[in-house]
């Protein structure tokens, strides 16, 4: 794929928005999503560990636990993903807190690989409680991941960071950040969705206020939403409609994971449907002895 720069992209979301259409992001697990997310006309494709677990069967937490070094998952990803797209943005969902990389490095890496942006992903943004607190303390906290960005931003890349609060949402438009994307939890529905999530009304108040607090530190920032029970284009259009200056939405399962539940089990359907030419053929075994029998 092109190198396409900031500075064009940043002008296609802009005509985007200026056209009353929602950008569109969408998480890309294996090349084949990634390809039909772009013919489907998405904005940006961003793929992360979470995208190779969540096409193994595997719920999207499984990027946030130990099953594999997400920076290096990201680097195998790209091979498949990035000679597929032709003409659409690739983000790389970057580990911040990874203390086996340095950053500034591991960052040029990544464009000089084709990638055209990052985001923040694994991120303790989605972590809480005790144990996001004991990171934060021992210096694997949420701060790490703003400095990526930040270091991102001075490399001319593209930045859509996941942010959680007001708090996030001001510390990632301070960073330079181009496209916040307010995250409201594992999205629900589909087979291995969450149970447990805010109703839309709820999430449309989170994503104002975030967008709010974006807006007061930069004008210019993108705002758009993402998880929790914004799952169909249904639930985007509710959010939408009931924010005011929120651009636009990013799915992972939202768009390749239910299209491929959906999908895979109803052309499977479609085949058990058939039937075989001719008469139904009898299933009992006919011996010797049960002929005898008969005669």
């Amino acid at each position: 794929m092109p190198f396409l720069g900031r500075k064009t992209m940043l002008g296609r979301l802009r005509r985007r928005v200026a056209a009353r259409q929602p950008i569109v992001g969408a998480g890309a697990g294996t090349g084949i999503s990634a390809k039909f997310a772009e013919r489907g006309g998405v904005d940006l494709i961003i793929i992360y560990n979470s995208g190779r677990f969540r096409m193994a069967g595997r719920g999207s937490l499984a990027g946030l636990m130990p099953y594999g070094d997400a920076n290096a998952i990201v680097t195998d990803m790209a091979r498949e993903v990035l000679p597929v797209v032709q003409d659409v943005a690739v983000l790389a969902g970057v580990c911040g807190t990874d203390p086996f990389r340095i950053m500034p490095v591991f960052l040029r890496e990544l464009k000089a690989m084709g990638f055209d942006g990052v985001q923040n992903f694994p991120t303790v943004g989605l972590i809480d409680g005790v144990l996001r607190q004991n990171l934060e303390e021992t210096g694997m906290g949420y701060g790490l991941e703003v400095d990526m960005i930040r270091e991102a931003h001075k490399l001319d890349l593209l930045t859509c960071p996941y942010v959680f609060d007001a708090d996030s949402a001001r510390e990632m438009a301070r960073a330079g950040a181009d496209v916040l994307v307010a995250h409201l939890g594992l999205t629900t529905k589909g087979s291995i969705g969450a149970k447990t999530a805010l109703t839309l009304d709820e999430s449309a108040a989170r994503v104002q206020a975030m967008h709010d607090a974006a807006r007061a530190v930069r004008k210019d920032v993108f705002v758009i939403c993402h998880g929790g029970p914004i799952a169909e284009p249904e639930d985007v259009a509710y959010v939408l409609a009931h924010t005011t200056g929120v651009d636009g939405f990013f799915g992972a399962s939202s768009i390749e994971r239910f299209a491929t539940e959906v999908g895979i089990e109803e052309q499977a359907r479609r085949f058990r449907t058939l039937t075989l030419p001719g008469k139904a053929r009898s299933t009992r075994k006919t011996t010797r002895k049960t002929a005898r029998a008969r005669r």
